[in-house]
C-alpha cells in the first residue's frame, strides 16, 4: 500500500496540481489584496469615503447603529455583511479574468493541427484507380463517371 501511495503522490499530474492549488491559493491573496488595499479604496472615496466591507445588516437587532459588522458582532448581534460579499465577488471576478487571459494566452502558444486538406483524388468505381475528382470519365479504363 505504501508503495502505491508512493507511486500515486510522485506522479506528473498529482504534483502539477499542488503546484497549481499554491500558487492559486498565493494568487488569491494577491488578488484579495489588490482589492481591498488597491481597487477598493479609490471606489469608496468616488462614491463619497465608503468602505464596502463595513457595509452590512444588523439582523438580531435592527434598530442599533454599530460602526462595522465587528463592532455588532462584539455586542453580541447577528449581521448580514453584504459589503464583504461584494469585496468577494470583485475577487473572483478579478481571479477569472486573470485566469481567462493565461488559458487565452496558453491557447495561443499552443500550435494547432492544420485542417486536413481537401481531397483532389477519387477511386474509379470500375477499376479503382486514382483519379483527379472533378474527371468525368476514368483515364484508366475510360468508364464514364457520375
Amino acid at each position: 500500500m505504501l508503495r502505491e501511495f508512493k507511486e500515486f503522490a510522485v506522479r506528473g499530474n498529482v504534483l502539477d496540481m499542488a503546484v497549481g492549488i499554491i500558487i492559486g491559493a498565493a494568487f488569491g491573496k494577491i488578488v484579495g489584496s489588490f482589492v481591498e488595499d488597491v481597487l477598493m479604496p479609490p471606489i469608496g472615496r468616488l462614491l463619497g469615503h465608503v468602505d464596502f466591507s463595513n457595509f452590512f445588516i444588523d439582523i438580531s437587532n435592527p434598530g442599533a447603529s454599530f460602526a462595522t459588522p465587528a463592532a455588532a458582532k462584539t455586542a453580541g448581534d447577528v449581521t448580514l455583511n453584504y459589503g464583504v460579499f461584494l469585496n468577494t465577488i470583485i475577487n473572483f471576478l478579478i481571479v477569472a479574468f486573470a485566469v481567462f487571459l493565461l488559458v487565452r494566452q496558453v491557447n495561443r502558444w499552443t500550435s494547432k493541427p492544420a485542417p486536413a486538406a481537401a481531397p483532389t483524388t477519387k477511386d474509379c468505381p470500375q477499376c479503382a484507380m486514382s483519379i483527379p475528382i472533378q474527371a468525368k470519365r476514368c483515364g484508366h479504363c475510360t468508364s464514364q463517371l457520375a
